[in-house]
């Protein structure tokens, strides 16, 4: 593993802990709009944070089937550089979203089984970056950030011709066998570097992009 591998800190919710992240050699650093999250944060919560990030490092915001009206307020109020869909957004929404707004879009999939992946394919021509997570197990309330991982192997050797971020399950203890399993040259961890729902832990964070960077 080499220090080419870039790391999404998601479900910020404090400056100490964007810092954190920060310091540690975070590519992204994620604010998380969506209520039933434990890690979602108000557009004033957001932008405070937001214009702490320094430059070079991207600062993402991720929503779940918001419409304009909610996007607006957010894209006028919290300095971005990508917006995260992830919801049930359909690739016609997802260019929508890019034109509208002029961010780049990384859209997520979710992952359970083989035939989840011809959803990369669909969306590959549509968005700028895939998120490619584990599906949310039946009756979940939240889209991701459930500390559940897929089969590695589904998408191990596989090549697709836009860049993607490996999620779902990955842990400090766990990231280095996941970027030898799958190739992944961008991760993405929230629940895996946490103390508690919704409170990172810089160790855990240091630990992970170590781990991950090799």
């Amino acid at each position: 593993m080499t220090k080419d591998i870039r790391v999404k800190i998601c479900g910020l919710t404090a400056a100490a802990d964007v810092s954190a992240a920060v310091e540690a050699g975070a590519a992204y650093v994620g604010f998380v709009f969506f209520g039933k999250s434990p890690r979602n944060v108000t557009l004033a919560q957001a932008r405070a944070l937001a214009l702490g990030v320094p430059p070079g490092v991207a600062k993402v915001a991720l929503t779940v089937d918001a419409d304009d009206a909610t996007l607006d307020a957010l894209t006028d109020q919290v300095p971005l550089d990508f917006l995260q869909l992830h919801g049930h957004e359909s690739p016609a929404r997802v260019l929508q979203v890019k034109a509208r707004y002029g961010l780049p879009v990384i859209k997520a999939i979710g992952i359970a089984e083989a035939a989840d992946l011809a959803q990369i394919d669909v969306y590959g021509g549509a968005a700028d970056q895939l998120l490619i997570d584990a599906k949310p197990p039946k009756g979940a309330t939240r889209p991701g950030g459930n500390a559940l991982a897929f089969d590695w192997g589904l998408i191990a050797g596989r090549d697709w011709p836009l860049p993607w971020l490996l999620a779902g399950g990955l842990n400090p203890d766990n990231v280095a066998l996941a970027v030898a399993r799958t190739g992944a040259r961008q991760l993405d961890v929230s629940s895996g570097v946490e103390a508690a729902p919704g409170v990172k832990d810089a160790d855990l964070i240091r630990a992970f992009i170590d781990n991950a960077q090799g």
